[in-house]
């Protein structure tokens, strides 16, 4: 499952991974929540680090378009939902954080991986994208994404796939 920003030519779609998360707005998110609508869903490695707040507030910034074009948006860190309130609140984020604590989703999603930092190997989430169809199928994913400019390239990918 470890496609990297694949082009939509050579990029076949495949079903998400079966799971069940809490969320920050006290529902509970799985698999089956995906169909009927488009989603967006942004995997970040922790809540109020720089590069992962500049990427949820770019995001949430971009919430209202998102929600004209009818699609649903999550975030989703192994974060505990305490600190996905603190940090909500704290950026007046518009949008639903998912908590993976046991990582299982992250991992089904092929995006907890080895990382390095300093000489020194450790686990931890690839910071990834995720469009997922009404059909619950992953149609376009970016791994190791760089923030600048990646809304904005999510939005023109999810204009081009539903219309």
């Amino acid at each position: 499952m470890a496609k990297t920003d694949a082009t939509p030519a050579s990029f076949t779609p495949y079903a998400i991974p079966h799971f069940s998360l809490p969320s920050s707005d006290g529902t509970t998110v799985s698999d089956g929540s995906f169909k009927g609508h488009w989603s967006v869903v942004f995997f970040y490695p922790a809540d109020d680090t720089p590069t992962c707040t500049k990427e949820a507030c770019a995001f949430s910034d971009a919430a209202p378009e998102f929600a004209r074009l009818g699609v649903k948006l999550y975030g989703l860190s192994k974060d505990p939902l305490k600190d996905h309130g603190k940090f909500i609140a704290k950026y007046g984020l518009k949008m639903p954080l998912l908590s993976d604590e046991t990582t299982e989703t992250i991992s089904a999603f092929g995006a907890w991986v080895e990382k390095s930092l300093y000489g020194r190997t450790y686990m931890g989430t690839d910071r990834s994208t995720y469009i997922i169809d009404p059909q619950g199928l992953v149609r376009r994913e970016w791994r190791k994404v760089r923030t600048n400019g990646h809304v904005e390239t999510v939005l023109a990918a999810l204009k081009e796939l539903a219309s």
